[in-house]
């Protein structure tokens, strides 16, 4: 999980991942298939690991804005972990791959969607309950939330600081809707 989040998907070579592994090229196919089965296999240990994927805007206590604060947080924290490669695996590890990477790529957009639907339903829950107005167009706000997160994750990968992505995310709040 390690090697494919610090170099991707594509970059990954079956060398890095042996020796990563502890193991030959014969007993990774005969265990995994093929470095894609392993990738994906990689994907799903780093969404069961991370904490940021959507459990905190979950949470019943919180209003909508501060669910989306509390998230933006969150992933300010896990992205800059030094104790982790910088970012998100989901969002940079099939960015710039072949087509012959085609069905990876899908994967990963597929998770991201579900971020995007996940936020939009803590929106949508927010409309219900009166934290926005209820002509808040939700799917424009969790499209452009999901893209500050994106951003993070590329300025962590970059090397910013946990305090620039914190700041990020306390800039993003700035734009949340204006209550009626």
């Amino acid at each position: 999980m390690l090697v494919f989040w610090r170099f991707g998907y594509e970059a990954t070579s079956l060398n890095d991942l042996t020796a990563a592994m502890g193991i030959t090229p014969p007993s990774l196919y005969s265990a995994f298939g093929d470095k894609e089965h392993l990738f994906l296999e990689a994907v799903e240990r780093y969404l069961q690991k991370k904490p940021c994927f959507l459990a905190s805007i979950s949470a019943e206590k919180l209003t909508a804005k501060e669910s989306i604060r509390s998230y933006l947080e969150v992933i300010a924290v896990s992205q800059s972990d030094p104790n982790q490669p910088p970012g998100c695996m989901v969002v940079t590890s099939a960015t710039n791959c072949t087509a012959a990477s085609s069905h990876v790529q899908e994967v990963l957009a597929d998770y991201r969607e579900q971020m995007e639907a996940g936020i939009r339903k803590r929106l949508d829950r927010g409309v219900e309950e009166g934290d926005l107005a209820a002509d808040t167009d939700t799917a424009a706000l969790a499209s452009f939330y999901v893209t500050v997160i994106h951003g993070m994750s590329t300025q962590a990968r970059d090397g910013a600081a946990r305090e620039k992505l914190l700041a990020i995310g306390a800039q993003a709040m700035r734009a949340w809707p204006e209550p009626v």
